[in-house]
C-alpha cells in the first residue's frame, strides 16, 4: 500500500494492532505458506470494520481473498452488526479489491469512525 499511498494514508494495521481484543483476524495458508489474510475490527455493538485484507502475490485471482471476505461477512452477520464498513485505497491497483467489495454489496460511503476525506482512500459500507 505505501507503494500507492503517502505514508499518512496507509490505515493497515501493524502487527501489534493485532493484540487489540477488538480485533479479530484470520489467515488463508496453502502448502504452509500464507496466501491471504483479513480482519475485523469491532466499531460499537452493531457495527464493524473490515480491516488488513491482503493477498499474496503468488495467489492473486485464485479466490482466495473472496474466501476471506465470506468469512469476514459471516462473522459479522453471526455477531448481529447492523454494518460493516472498510477503507481501501483509490489507486487503479486497488480496482480488482473494490469490485470484490462491489460484488458483495458494499457501496461508497463517506469517511466513518476516526477516518478524515483523503484523496487516497475510498470509503465502503455494507448493510448487514
Amino acid at each position: 500500500m505505501h507503494k500507492y499511498s503517502p505514508a499518512e494514508s496507509v490505515h493497515a494495521l501493524g502487527h501489534q494492532s493485532l493484540r487489540d481484543p477488538a480485533i479479530t483476524f484470520w489467515a488463508a495458508r496453502i502448502n504452509n505458506q500464507l496466501a491471504a489474510c483479513g480482519a475485523i475490527k469491532q466499531l460499537s455493538s452493531t457495527a464493524a470494520e473490515i480491516k488488513s485484507m491482503k493477498t499474496h502475490p503468488d495467489y492473486l485471482r485464485q479466490g482466495i481473498a473472496e474466501k476471506i471476505l465470506i468469512k469476514i461477512i459471516e462473522e459479522a452477520q453471526r455477531r448481529d452488526y447492523c454494518s460493516l464498513y472498510l477503507e481501501t485505497g483509490s489507486h487503479e491497483a486497488f480496482i480488482p479489491a473494490i469490485k470484490l467489495y462491489k460484488k458483495y454489496g458494499f457501496t461508497d460511503c463517506e469517511p466513518f469512525a476516526d477516518y478524515k476525506p483523503d484523496p487516497y482512500s475510498l470509503f465502503m459500507c455494507k448493510t448487514l
